[in-house]
């Protein structure tokens, strides 16, 4: 052995094999680096793998019988001295030595900075799941079977099922009857009018004591079957675990892989055990999304009791309870849920905290956290980006919300709920080109969408076109059967009248509309047109029939945006009393804008007062809790009435230009305000004046006038300093 050993030695096949590898080494590392670079295909650089570990016995082999000397390649039995080697052994060391260590520092470098391998962005895919073809005869896999499967597919990064509940609602309306059958040719046509790219269908059979599943995949916009899949089960409590590896065939046909590298159960949340547990959660969902919530939760219940920890129930259980104002119970059920995180997928885990902090402690902020984590780990997701979409309208980051909006149309453009989503969130940015055109899109394929009637008047108004924002909310109440339609068509025919100074005729269009709500016990519905003919009367300078009617909205009605109104009106008719009590209330609340709402009126009682600094100082603070248009307006006037014109008139310019949207809506509740942005044009007159631009303010006077030809108080006021 030890003489075997020396013949390698003298035969240099030690040092040839060190620098084969060490030269091979480099190579590969090279190639690993290069050859994608220049899009040279896979197989390539795997051939260049193959080809250096079988070159390594051959090189061993050749050192063998080879030696490379002055006198070129002999082999190893001529005689040639061993002095005459081109390198001598020692060198010949140094040289392997050499090459080794370059590879080891090259290997190193490249690893070090090449960092974690970057994982392809697959494109979303939208997917509507028909209802399975059931051969069995067994009722209890009807709707189970689709609900598995969404939980299944939506484990994947790219994936987003539409709501089948939505998309039964749908199938009626085509179909013109209360058939809830979403079969595959219906699921087709539902899938076409709301642009869902795929639809899934799926059958199950009895199979001996078993059964057997297929699946198969329609990309309706290639018009193509993109896959299909098979799976069995021996009985029926493997039929759930059936349904997770066609998931994971249906998301390695849409691209995703990631499964691959789990080893949890891709439907962890329905186990063999609680089929019957998941059955009725099923149909509870179905139950809550009709807004029967009663019964939901006696399903939900039942299926916590066959499965106690069962978090998606307990999850959606909390949620109905909140939805009917249970507040001990709705607590308690949340505090479980929230218990059972680890049992849930990581995407219904974020849902679950995004839906806690939105519904239950009013943390909005941390709603956008959780929601923005769920957009950014699966960006197919239709029903997060909505609420990412609702939380970041709630914080006021309205472009925030309108983005979201803009990637929702491009999932489902043909949605009628997003796009009129984004018709008004464009309104509230101040878009109006963008938010009229989807509107007016909206109306003609779904004209009962009463909010696209919003956005296309206040678009209207924006263009001073009149006559055709008062035809825009005719037409609501005309085509729309909702009791918002009805309400926020009148109320904006009442707006636009009020913008244009025609007070008496807006209390006319309103007067029948509150006796009949207020017969009716609709008292919120008759305090927010009172608010409007309360403000009538402050514009005209009526300040007795003001307050009276600030005072009666005050007692009808506790809607915070009814008592923001009707607490300015009494400030301005001189009845600081009414104004104190609703400050000091919504001071106290829970709600960060109820509370900048009450900073706002605290404020507004003390710039009445003559304490401007300190009104200043409210305002500041009111708009740190909540940046809300109205704030804004008020802190234009402090500054203006202390003197400090450069402040006052960077605040109206910010009410009337930068965030002219919020004011078509001003409390954000998509009920037309247009009205408040009448007097901008007499303020900022006023900050001109201030200024000694006297031409400026003028224009900014006669601009007023325009819209208050009628007269009052601040229309007066504005002919004097004309004159002057």
């Amino acid at each position: 052995m030890n003489r075997f050993i020396k013949e390698l030695r003298r035969r240099e096949v030690f040092r040839t094999g060190g620098l084969y590898v060490g030269v091979a080494w480099i190579i590969i590392e090279v190639a690993s680096v290069i050859l994608p670079t220049f899009g040279v295909p896979e197989w390539v650089f795997k051939a260049l793998v193959v080809t250096a570990f079988a070159g390594f016995p051959v090189a061993l082999v050749l050192a063998w019988f080879y030696d490379i000397t002055e006198r070129g390649v002999l082999r190893e039995d001529e005689e040639h001295e061993p002095a005459g080697a081109l390198i001598s052994g020692r060198m010949m060391d140094f040289v392997v030595i050499g090459v080794l260590a370059i590879a080891l520092i090259f290997s190193l470098y490249i690893n070090i900075n090449r960092g974690p391998a970057e994982q392809p962005e697959l494109e979303p895919v939208s997917v509507l799941i028909a209802d399975f073809d059931n051969q069995t005869g067994d009722a209890m896999f009807d709707g189970l079977l689709e609900q598995a499967l969404t939980i299944g597919i939506e484990a994947a990064p790219n994936v987003t099922a539409y709501q089948r509940t939505a998309a039964k609602g749908i199938a009626r309306s085509l179909n013109e009857d209360d058939d809830d059958d979403l079969g595959e040719s219906v699921a087709q046509l539902v899938a076409a009018r709301e642009g869902v790219q795929m639809v899934l269908a799926g059958s199950i059979s009895p199979d001996g004591d078993g059964y057997s599943l297929s699946m198969s995949g329609l990309d309706l916009f290639a018009n193509e079957q993109v896959f299909e899949a098979r799976a069995t089960a021996k009985s029926r409590n493997d039929v759930l675990t059936a349904i997770g590896s066609l998931s994971e065939e249906v998301r390695e046909a849409l691209g995703d892989e990631s499964f691959k590298n789990k080893d949890v159960a891709t439907v962890e949340t329905f186990t063999a055990s609680s089929i019957e547990a998941a059955r009725d959660y099923v149909s509870a969902l179905g139950l809550a999304f009709e807004g029967k919530h009663e019964e939901a939760i006696e399903l939900y219940r039942s299926a916590t009791e066959q499965d106690p920890n069962f978090g998606r129930a307990f999850s959606g259980w909390a949620l109905s309870a909140t939805k009917l104002r249970q507040k001990e119970e709705a607590e308690e059920l949340w505090k479980k849920a929230l218990s059972l995180l680890d049992t849930m997928t990581e995407r219904e885990r974020l849902r679950t905290l995004g839906l806690y902090y939105t519904v239950v402690t009013g943390n909005y902020n941390k709603a956008v956290e959780s929601f923005g984590e769920l957009v950014e780990k699966y960006p197919g997701d239709a029903a997060a980006r909505n609420n990412l979409q609702v939380v970041s309208f709630l914080t006021l980051d309205f472009q925030r919300a309108a983005d979201e909006g803009k990637v929702l149309l491009e999932l489902y453009p043909n949605s009628a709920l997003y796009r009129s989503n984004f018709a008004l969130l464009s309104t509230y940015t101040g878009d109006f080109e963008d938010a009229d055109r989807v509107a007016r899109e909206l109306i003609e394929d779904e004209p009962d969408y009463a909010v696209s009637y919003l956005a296309v008047a206040s678009a209207a108004m924006y263009r001073g076109e009149y006559d055709e924002a008062r035809a825009a909310y005719e037409q609501m109440l005309a085509a729309t059967k909702s009791e918002y339609g009805k309400t926020a068509g009148l109320v904006g025919l009442a707006d636009v009248e009020s913008y244009l100074g025609n007070f008496q005729k807006a209390r006319e269009l309103l007067q029948p509309a509150i006796e009949e709500a207020l017969a009716d016990g609709d008292t919120a519905g008759a305090a927010g047109k009172l608010v409007i003919v309360a403000e009538s009367y402050l514009a005209e300078g009526n300040f007795a029939a003001a307050a009276e009617t600030a005072r009666e909205v005050v007692e009808i009605s506790d809607q915070v945006s009814h008592r923001v109104a009707a607490a300015l009106v009494a400030i301005g008719a001189g009845d600081p009393e009414t104004a104190q009590s609703i400050g000091d209330s919504l001071s106290e609340s829970l709600q960060t804008q109820s509370r900048a709402y009450g900073e706002m009126i605290q404020a507004s009682l003390l710039r009445e007062q003559g304490d401007f600094v300190a009104a200043i100082d409210k305002l500041r603070s009111a708009i740190e809790m909540a940046d809300l248009w109205l704030i804004r307006f008020q802190l234009g006037r402090a500054y203006l009435d202390a003197g400090y014109f450069a402040e006052a008139a960077d605040e109206f310019h910010t009410c009337s230009v930068t965030r002219i949207g919020e004011a078509t809506a001003a409390f954000l509740d998509d009920t037309p305000t247009y009205r408040y942005l009448a007097e901008l044009p007499y303020w900022k007159g006023r900050a001109d004046e201030g200024f000694g631009m006297k031409e400026a303010a003028i224009a900014d006077f006669q601009a007023f006038l325009e819209l208050r030809s009628n007269g009052g108080p601040l229309a007066d006021d504005a002919r004097q300093r004309i004159s002057q």
